[in-house]
C-alpha cells in the first residue's frame, strides 16, 4: 500500500511538472490518502501486537 501511495506521490511530480494540475491535485490526494491509511493500519497493529504480546 505503502508503495501505492509512493507511485501516486511520483505521478503526481510529474503531472505537475508538465502542466497537468487537475491529475497532479487528484493523484496527490490520492497519495494523501494511502499514506495516511498505511500509518493509521501500523498503528493499529502495532497496539494489538502489544496488547498480544503482553497476554501471552
Amino acid at each position: 500500500m505503502l508503495k501505492l501511495a509512493i507511485l501516486f506521490l511520483i505521478i503526481s511530480l510529474i503531472a505537475g511538472l508538465f502542466g497537468f494540475t487537475g491529475i497532479s491535485a487528484a493523484s496527490a490526494g490520492i497519495a494523501k490518502i494511502l499514506f495516511f491509511l498505511c500509518i493509521a493500519l501500523f498503528v493499529l497493529f502495532l497496539v494489538m501486537a502489544v496488547f498480544v504480546g503482553k497476554s501471552i
